[in-house]
Protein backbone atom coordinates (compact mmCIF):
# COMPACT_ATOMS: atom_id res chain seq x y z
CA UNK A 1 0.00 0.00 0.00
CA UNK A 2 1.28 3.46 -0.82
CA UNK A 3 0.10 7.12 -0.21
CA UNK A 4 -1.03 8.66 -3.30
CA UNK A 5 -2.63 11.85 -2.57
CA UNK A 6 -3.15 14.43 0.58
CA UNK A 7 -5.95 16.37 0.92
CA UNK A 8 -5.94 19.70 3.63
CA UNK A 9 -9.62 20.71 3.93
CA UNK A 10 -10.54 23.83 5.29
CA UNK A 11 -13.82 22.81 6.88
CA UNK A 12 -16.64 25.12 6.07
CA UNK A 13 -17.74 27.30 8.93
CA UNK A 14 -21.47 25.80 10.79
CA UNK A 15 -23.81 28.44 9.21
CA UNK A 16 -25.01 28.75 13.02
CA UNK A 17 -22.51 28.74 15.50
CA UNK A 18 -22.22 29.56 18.84
CA UNK A 19 -18.23 30.46 18.14
CA UNK A 20 -16.76 33.40 16.06
CA UNK A 21 -13.94 31.74 15.13
CA UNK A 22 -14.55 27.92 14.40
CA UNK A 23 -11.99 26.34 11.97
CA UNK A 24 -11.22 22.54 11.92
CA UNK A 25 -8.62 21.91 9.55
CA UNK A 26 -8.70 17.96 8.59
CA UNK A 27 -6.74 15.89 6.63
CA UNK A 28 -7.58 12.96 4.71
CA UNK A 29 -4.72 10.49 3.45
CA UNK A 30 -5.71 8.25 -0.02
CA UNK A 31 -4.22 5.24 -0.58
CA UNK A 32 -3.48 3.40 -4.03
CA UNK A 33 -5.90 0.88 -2.26
CA UNK A 34 -8.58 3.31 -2.48
CA UNK A 35 -8.69 3.18 1.84
CA UNK A 36 -8.25 6.84 2.93
CA UNK A 37 -7.64 8.25 6.60
CA UNK A 38 -8.78 11.12 8.25
CA UNK A 39 -7.09 13.47 10.91
CA UNK A 40 -7.31 16.67 12.91
CA UNK A 41 -5.53 19.40 13.42
CA UNK A 42 -5.81 20.46 16.69
CA UNK A 43 -5.90 24.24 15.54
CA UNK A 44 -9.99 24.50 15.19
CA UNK A 45 -10.23 27.31 18.31
CA UNK A 46 -7.84 31.01 18.87
CA UNK A 47 -5.46 31.78 16.47
CA UNK A 48 -3.65 29.43 14.16
CA UNK A 49 -5.43 27.06 11.48
CA UNK A 50 -4.01 29.32 8.69
CA UNK A 51 -0.46 27.97 10.14
CA UNK A 52 -1.96 24.80 10.97
CA UNK A 53 -3.38 24.43 7.47
CA UNK A 54 0.18 25.42 5.66
CA UNK A 55 1.93 23.06 7.71
CA UNK A 56 0.09 20.30 7.13
CA UNK A 57 0.40 21.04 3.17
CA UNK A 58 4.30 20.97 3.88
CA UNK A 59 4.09 17.66 5.81
CA UNK A 60 2.10 16.36 3.27
CA UNK A 61 4.60 16.49 0.53
CA UNK A 62 6.87 14.13 2.01
CA UNK A 63 4.17 11.59 2.65
CA UNK A 64 3.72 10.32 -1.24
CA UNK A 65 5.03 6.93 -1.95
CA UNK A 66 5.71 5.87 1.71
CA UNK A 67 3.59 2.71 3.05
CA UNK A 68 0.98 4.59 5.59
CA UNK A 69 1.35 1.12 7.65
CA UNK A 70 4.77 2.79 8.84
CA UNK A 71 3.23 5.57 11.46
CA UNK A 72 6.43 5.16 13.38
CA UNK A 73 8.60 5.73 10.50
CA UNK A 74 7.02 8.11 9.60
CA UNK A 75 6.39 10.35 12.79
CA UNK A 76 9.89 9.91 13.23
CA UNK A 77 10.58 11.33 9.53
CA UNK A 78 8.47 14.37 10.17
CA UNK A 79 10.01 15.39 13.28
CA UNK A 80 14.20 14.24 12.51
CA UNK A 81 14.15 15.50 8.87
CA UNK A 82 12.24 18.58 8.68
CA UNK A 83 14.71 20.68 10.85
CA UNK A 84 11.36 22.32 12.78
CA UNK A 85 10.15 19.55 13.47
CA UNK A 86 12.91 18.45 16.39
CA UNK A 87 11.96 22.53 18.18
CA UNK A 88 8.39 20.64 18.21
CA UNK A 89 5.94 23.47 18.99
CA UNK A 90 1.93 23.90 18.37
CA UNK A 91 1.80 24.60 14.97
CA UNK A 92 4.54 22.04 14.17
CA UNK A 93 3.01 19.45 16.11
CA UNK A 94 -0.31 19.98 15.45
CA UNK A 95 0.59 19.55 11.66
CA UNK A 96 2.41 15.56 12.65
CA UNK A 97 -0.51 15.30 14.43
CA UNK A 98 -3.30 15.77 11.97
CA UNK A 99 -1.02 13.20 9.87
CA UNK A 100 -0.27 10.79 12.42
CA UNK A 101 -4.02 9.99 13.53
CA UNK A 102 -4.40 9.73 10.30
CA UNK A 103 -2.45 6.95 9.16
CA UNK A 104 -3.42 5.34 12.32
CA UNK A 105 -7.31 5.06 10.98
CA UNK A 106 -5.89 3.93 7.27
CA UNK A 107 -4.36 0.96 8.99
CA UNK A 108 -7.37 0.28 11.25
CA UNK A 109 -9.23 0.30 7.85
CA UNK A 110 -6.92 -1.64 5.84
CA UNK A 111 -7.19 -4.61 9.07
CA UNK A 112 -10.30 -3.94 9.59
CA UNK A 113 -10.52 -3.50 13.62
CA UNK A 114 -10.75 -0.06 15.53
CA UNK A 115 -7.87 1.76 16.33
CA UNK A 116 -8.19 0.82 20.00
CA UNK A 117 -7.47 -2.73 19.17
CA UNK A 118 -4.44 -1.58 17.72
CA UNK A 119 -3.74 0.34 20.74
CA UNK A 120 -3.86 -2.74 23.26
CA UNK A 121 -7.76 -3.57 23.21
CA UNK A 122 -10.44 -2.03 25.51
CA UNK A 123 -9.38 -1.00 28.77
CA UNK A 124 -13.61 -0.65 29.44
CA UNK A 125 -16.45 -0.83 27.55
CA UNK A 126 -18.04 2.89 28.74
CA UNK A 127 -16.31 6.41 28.87
CA UNK A 128 -17.29 9.00 31.78
CA UNK A 129 -17.74 12.08 30.20
CA UNK A 130 -18.14 15.77 31.71
CA UNK A 131 -19.83 18.86 30.31
CA UNK A 132 -17.01 21.75 29.94
CA UNK A 133 -16.95 25.26 30.00
CA UNK A 134 -20.20 26.43 31.23
CA UNK A 135 -19.24 29.94 31.80
CA UNK A 136 -20.60 30.10 28.16
CA UNK A 137 -23.75 27.93 29.72
CA UNK A 138 -25.09 24.53 29.07
CA UNK A 139 -28.42 22.91 27.56
CA UNK A 140 -28.64 25.53 24.65
CA UNK A 141 -25.88 24.25 22.12
CA UNK A 142 -26.94 27.15 19.53
CA UNK A 143 -26.87 30.15 21.35
CA UNK A 144 -23.54 31.19 23.36
CA UNK A 145 -24.73 32.49 26.38
CA UNK A 146 -22.11 34.47 28.92
CA UNK A 147 -22.90 33.59 32.36
CA UNK A 148 -22.29 36.70 35.14
CA UNK A 149 -24.39 36.03 37.80
CA UNK A 150 -23.91 33.19 40.27
CA UNK A 151 -27.22 32.04 39.67
CA UNK A 152 -26.87 31.64 36.51
CA UNK A 153 -23.66 29.48 37.02
CA UNK A 154 -25.78 27.11 39.36
CA UNK A 155 -28.44 26.92 36.70
CA UNK A 156 -25.91 26.09 34.00
CA UNK A 157 -24.92 23.19 36.65
CA UNK A 158 -27.99 22.13 37.82
CA UNK A 159 -28.83 21.58 33.80
CA UNK A 160 -25.79 19.41 33.30
CA UNK A 161 -26.91 17.19 36.12
CA UNK A 162 -30.41 17.40 34.79
CA UNK A 163 -29.14 15.62 31.47
CA UNK A 164 -27.01 12.82 33.60
CA UNK A 165 -23.37 14.23 33.75
CA UNK A 166 -22.21 13.81 37.34
CA UNK A 167 -19.13 16.25 36.66
CA UNK A 168 -18.30 19.49 35.08
CA UNK A 169 -15.86 22.10 34.43
CA UNK A 170 -16.08 25.78 34.36
CA UNK A 171 -13.91 28.89 34.44
CA UNK A 172 -15.86 31.01 36.84
CA UNK A 173 -12.82 34.21 36.32
CA UNK A 174 -12.86 34.38 32.61
CA UNK A 175 -15.78 36.31 32.30
CA UNK A 176 -16.04 39.60 34.47
CA UNK A 177 -19.34 41.45 35.85
CA UNK A 178 -20.12 43.24 32.69
CA UNK A 179 -20.48 40.38 30.95
CA UNK A 180 -16.56 40.22 28.83
CA UNK A 181 -14.18 37.74 28.69
CA UNK A 182 -10.72 38.00 29.46
CA UNK A 183 -10.47 41.61 30.03
CA UNK A 184 -9.26 41.52 33.60
CA UNK A 185 -5.86 41.73 35.13
CA UNK A 186 -5.88 38.64 37.36
CA UNK A 187 -2.35 38.82 38.30
CA UNK A 188 -0.49 39.46 41.50
CA UNK A 189 -1.11 40.33 44.88
CA UNK A 190 -4.15 42.72 44.10
CA UNK A 191 -6.20 40.48 42.38
CA UNK A 192 -8.58 38.96 45.33
CA UNK A 193 -11.31 41.35 44.41
CA UNK A 194 -12.03 40.21 41.33
CA UNK A 195 -11.56 36.42 42.61
CA UNK A 196 -13.59 37.11 45.10
CA UNK A 197 -16.39 36.82 41.73
CA UNK A 198 -14.93 33.65 40.64
CA UNK A 199 -15.23 32.44 44.31
CA UNK A 200 -19.29 33.44 44.84
CA UNK A 201 -19.80 31.62 41.55
CA UNK A 202 -18.48 28.46 42.34
CA UNK A 203 -20.03 28.88 45.73
CA UNK A 204 -23.65 28.89 44.14
CA UNK A 205 -22.90 25.49 42.06
CA UNK A 206 -21.67 23.98 45.54
CA UNK A 207 -24.92 24.80 47.21
CA UNK A 208 -26.95 24.06 43.88
CA UNK A 209 -25.74 21.04 43.46
CA UNK A 210 -24.16 19.49 46.61
CA UNK A 211 -22.08 16.75 46.16
CA UNK A 212 -24.04 15.48 43.39
CA UNK A 213 -21.38 16.71 41.06
CA UNK A 214 -17.66 16.79 40.96
CA UNK A 215 -16.33 20.11 39.57
CA UNK A 216 -12.92 20.64 37.57
CA UNK A 217 -12.34 24.38 37.85
CA UNK A 218 -10.78 26.06 34.80
CA UNK A 219 -7.99 28.37 34.53
CA UNK A 220 -7.23 29.15 31.09
CA UNK A 221 -3.55 30.30 32.78
CA UNK A 222 -5.52 33.27 33.36
CA UNK A 223 -4.16 34.01 36.93
CA UNK A 224 0.01 33.75 37.92
CA UNK A 225 1.59 32.17 40.29
CA UNK A 226 0.70 34.38 43.40
CA UNK A 227 -3.21 34.64 42.36
CA UNK A 228 -3.44 30.92 41.01
CA UNK A 229 -2.41 30.25 45.03
CA UNK A 230 -4.26 32.88 45.99
CA UNK A 231 -7.61 31.65 44.41
CA UNK A 232 -6.85 27.72 45.13
CA UNK A 233 -6.57 28.11 48.81
CA UNK A 234 -10.03 30.18 48.74
CA UNK A 235 -11.95 27.74 46.76
CA UNK A 236 -10.47 23.73 48.95
CA UNK A 237 -13.76 24.22 50.69
CA UNK A 238 -15.82 23.82 47.86
CA UNK A 239 -14.38 20.08 46.94
CA UNK A 240 -12.75 20.47 43.76
CA UNK A 241 -11.51 17.60 42.15
CA UNK A 242 -9.19 19.24 39.79
CA UNK A 243 -7.33 22.61 39.09
CA UNK A 244 -7.02 23.17 35.80
CA UNK A 245 -4.16 25.69 33.93
CA UNK A 246 -4.01 27.80 36.65
CA UNK A 247 -0.50 28.84 35.38
CA UNK A 248 0.62 28.93 31.49
CA UNK A 249 3.06 25.92 31.14
CA UNK A 250 5.98 27.54 29.63
CA UNK A 251 7.61 27.23 33.43
CA UNK A 252 6.85 23.89 35.02
CA UNK A 253 8.20 25.12 38.09
CA UNK A 254 5.61 27.99 38.46
CA UNK A 255 2.89 25.27 38.05
CA UNK A 256 4.98 22.91 40.65
CA UNK A 257 4.45 26.07 43.16
CA UNK A 258 0.81 25.95 42.84
CA UNK A 259 0.80 22.39 43.10
CA UNK A 260 2.97 22.52 45.97
CA UNK A 261 0.88 24.99 47.67
CA UNK A 262 -2.77 24.35 47.30
CA UNK A 263 -4.12 21.32 48.01
CA UNK A 264 -6.20 20.47 44.88
CA UNK A 265 -4.95 18.00 41.99
CA UNK A 266 -3.30 19.81 39.23
CA UNK A 267 -4.70 19.34 35.74
CA UNK A 268 -2.71 20.49 32.07
CA UNK A 269 -1.28 19.52 29.25
CA UNK A 270 -3.36 20.43 26.36
CA UNK A 271 -0.75 23.10 25.77
CA UNK A 272 2.09 20.65 26.11
CA UNK A 273 3.22 18.80 23.21
CA UNK A 274 5.69 15.38 22.86
CA UNK A 275 6.81 13.29 25.70
CA UNK A 276 9.72 15.61 25.82
CA UNK A 277 7.27 18.55 26.50
CA UNK A 278 5.93 16.06 29.05
CA UNK A 279 8.86 14.94 30.79
CA UNK A 280 9.99 17.29 33.62
CA UNK A 281 5.65 17.76 34.47
CA UNK A 282 6.36 14.01 35.21
CA UNK A 283 10.07 14.15 36.62
CA UNK A 284 8.86 17.03 38.89
CA UNK A 285 5.44 15.53 39.93
CA UNK A 286 3.84 18.29 38.75
CA UNK A 287 0.94 17.66 37.23
CA UNK A 288 -2.30 14.82 38.67
CA UNK A 289 -4.42 14.83 35.53
CA UNK A 290 -2.51 14.89 32.07
CA UNK A 291 -4.73 16.26 29.08
CA UNK A 292 -2.79 15.72 26.28
CA UNK A 293 -4.94 16.91 22.93
CA UNK A 294 -4.51 14.35 20.22
CA UNK A 295 -4.55 17.22 17.08
CA UNK A 296 -1.47 19.08 19.01
CA UNK A 297 0.38 16.49 21.33
CA UNK A 298 2.01 14.16 18.30
CA UNK A 299 -1.51 12.27 17.28
CA UNK A 300 -1.74 8.43 18.47
CA UNK A 301 1.85 7.38 18.31
CA UNK A 302 2.77 10.03 20.84
CA UNK A 303 -0.57 10.21 22.77
CA UNK A 304 0.01 6.59 24.02
CA UNK A 305 3.35 7.16 25.11
CA UNK A 306 2.61 10.08 26.67
CA UNK A 307 -0.20 8.82 28.64
CA UNK A 308 1.56 5.38 29.36
CA UNK A 309 4.70 7.85 30.94
CA UNK A 310 1.74 9.59 32.61
CA UNK A 311 1.30 6.14 34.17
CA UNK A 312 4.58 5.48 35.47
CA UNK A 313 3.95 8.09 38.09
CA UNK A 314 0.70 7.37 39.17
CA UNK A 315 -1.21 10.35 36.34
CA UNK A 316 -4.53 9.89 35.62
CA UNK A 317 -5.12 11.40 31.92
CA UNK A 318 -8.08 12.88 30.07
CA UNK A 319 -7.61 13.98 26.51
CA UNK A 320 -8.14 17.41 25.73
CA UNK A 321 -11.37 17.56 23.00
CA UNK A 322 -11.74 20.96 21.68
CA UNK A 323 -12.32 20.12 17.70
CA UNK A 324 -14.91 18.94 15.11
CA UNK A 325 -16.23 14.83 15.49
CA UNK A 326 -12.67 13.49 14.13
CA UNK A 327 -11.02 14.44 17.11
CA UNK A 328 -14.19 13.35 19.54
CA UNK A 329 -13.41 10.16 18.05
CA UNK A 330 -10.42 9.73 17.96
CA UNK A 331 -10.30 10.31 21.35
CA UNK A 332 -12.74 8.05 22.37
CA UNK A 333 -10.44 5.22 20.54
CA UNK A 334 -6.95 6.53 22.95
CA UNK A 335 -9.09 6.52 25.69
CA UNK A 336 -10.80 3.45 25.69
CA UNK A 337 -7.07 1.92 25.63
CA UNK A 338 -5.18 2.88 28.19
CA UNK A 339 -5.43 1.84 31.80
CA UNK A 340 -4.85 5.17 33.52
CA UNK A 341 -8.21 6.78 31.77
CA UNK A 342 -9.90 9.25 34.19
CA UNK A 343 -12.92 11.27 32.37
CA UNK A 344 -13.47 12.09 28.88
CA UNK A 345 -14.01 16.27 27.97
CA UNK A 346 -17.23 16.88 26.32
CA UNK A 347 -17.04 20.93 24.99
CA UNK A 348 -20.03 22.38 24.76
CA UNK A 349 -19.29 23.33 21.26
CA UNK A 350 -19.04 19.97 20.20
CA UNK A 351 -22.65 20.69 20.51
CA UNK A 352 -23.33 22.68 17.81
CA UNK A 353 -25.53 20.82 15.32
CA UNK A 354 -23.16 22.45 12.37
CA UNK A 355 -20.94 21.22 13.62
CA UNK A 356 -22.12 17.91 14.05
CA UNK A 357 -23.50 17.51 10.47
CA UNK A 358 -19.56 17.71 8.84
CA UNK A 359 -19.10 14.87 9.66
CA UNK A 360 -20.65 10.77 8.69
CA UNK A 361 -21.91 9.91 12.43
CA UNK A 362 -23.10 11.71 15.58
CA UNK A 363 -21.58 10.40 18.20
CA UNK A 364 -22.61 11.70 21.65
CA UNK A 365 -22.93 10.36 25.46
CA UNK A 366 -25.96 9.51 26.85
CA UNK A 367 -26.53 9.84 30.62
CA UNK A 368 -23.42 11.34 30.61
CA UNK A 369 -21.55 8.25 29.32
CA UNK A 370 -19.66 7.68 25.77
CA UNK A 371 -20.16 4.08 23.78
CA UNK A 372 -16.58 3.06 22.59
CA UNK A 373 -17.62 3.34 18.14
CA UNK A 374 -16.37 -0.13 17.01
CA UNK A 375 -15.97 1.00 13.26
CA UNK A 376 -12.90 0.19 11.77
CA UNK A 377 -10.15 2.95 12.21
CA UNK A 378 -11.42 6.26 14.42
CA UNK A 379 -14.88 5.35 13.27
CA UNK A 380 -15.49 8.54 11.81
CA UNK A 381 -15.35 10.83 8.34
CA UNK A 382 -16.21 13.96 6.75
CA UNK A 383 -19.31 13.55 4.93
CA UNK A 384 -19.08 14.01 0.94
CA UNK A 385 -20.93 16.95 1.18
CA UNK A 386 -18.56 18.90 3.58
CA UNK A 387 -15.84 17.64 1.45
CA UNK A 388 -17.32 19.19 -1.69
CA UNK A 389 -18.46 22.34 0.13
CA UNK A 390 -15.16 23.43 1.58
CA UNK A 391 -11.96 25.07 0.47
CA UNK A 392 -9.19 22.30 0.08
CA UNK A 393 -5.64 21.69 -1.33
CA UNK A 394 -4.54 18.36 -2.84
CA UNK A 395 -0.98 17.35 -2.44
CA UNK A 396 0.12 14.51 -5.02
Amino acid sequence: MKIVSVDIIDVKNPLQSAVAKWRPVVVRINTDEGISGFGEVGLAYGVGASAGFGMAQDFAKLLIGLDPMRNEFIWDKLQKKTFWGQGGGTVVSAGMSAIDVALWDIKGKALGVPCYQLLGGKCRDELRTYASQLQFGWGNAEKKDILVTPAQYAAAAEKALEQGYDCIKVDVNEIDLEGYAKRRNLYGCFAGRDLRVGYDRLKAIREAVGDQIDIIVEAHALTDTTSAIEFGRMIEEFRISAYEEPVMSLNPMQLKEVHDNVNIPIAAGERVFTRWGFRPFFENHIIDLIQPDLGTCGGFTEGKKICDMGHIYDTTAQIHVCGGPIMTAASLQLEAAIPNFAIHELHRYALLEGNRRTCKYDYMPVNGKYQIPDLPGIGQELTDECIAESPKVTVK
